[in-house]
């Protein structure tokens, strides 16, 4: 059983570390103390707790896509030259960069401040972990 700490918690909600201490207090999120005293929280209570209150912004198009790896979000940077660009989004608390040629880029009118959709589809997806005890 994977083990989080409140600050871990707190990152992965996208809330202060204080938040994640009032959810504990009021029954809402359950924890326990480690060997050391910590609060800690169990990662598949948090995960579970992820999977419910995961709603993404619909793709700006209307368009349904059958990849399921849709981020919506702010352009914050266009670097452009004759033929492709760089356009950086930031959705969430997520960058995401992604090279386009430099035609689509102008149709799209990608410019800082405009809203876009990042769409992933990936056969190749590298995740990374840090050591960990395992439980299968």
């Amino acid at each position: 059983m994977s083990q989080l700490r409140i600050s871990e918690v707190a990152v992965f909600l996208g809330v202060s570390d204080d938040t994640v201490r009032r959810l504990v207090e009021a029954g809402t999120l359950p924890a326990t103390k480690d060997a050391s005293g910590r609060t800690v929280l169990n990662g598949a209570d948090i995960a579970a707790l992820l999977r419910e209150r995961a709603n993404p912004p619909k793709a700006l198009s209307g368009v349904q896509s059958s990849a399921r790896n849709q981020f919506t979000g702010i352009v914050t940077k266009v670097r452009a030259d004759q033929i492709m660009a760089q356009v950086e989004l930031q959705c969430g608390p997520f960058r995401i960069v992604s090279l386009i040629s430099a035609e689509a880029a102008h149709e799209l009118g990608l410019e800082p401040g405009s809203i876009a959709t990042a769409v992933v589809k990936s056969t190749n997806v590298v995740i990374e972990s840090a050591e960990q005890e395992k439980t299968w």
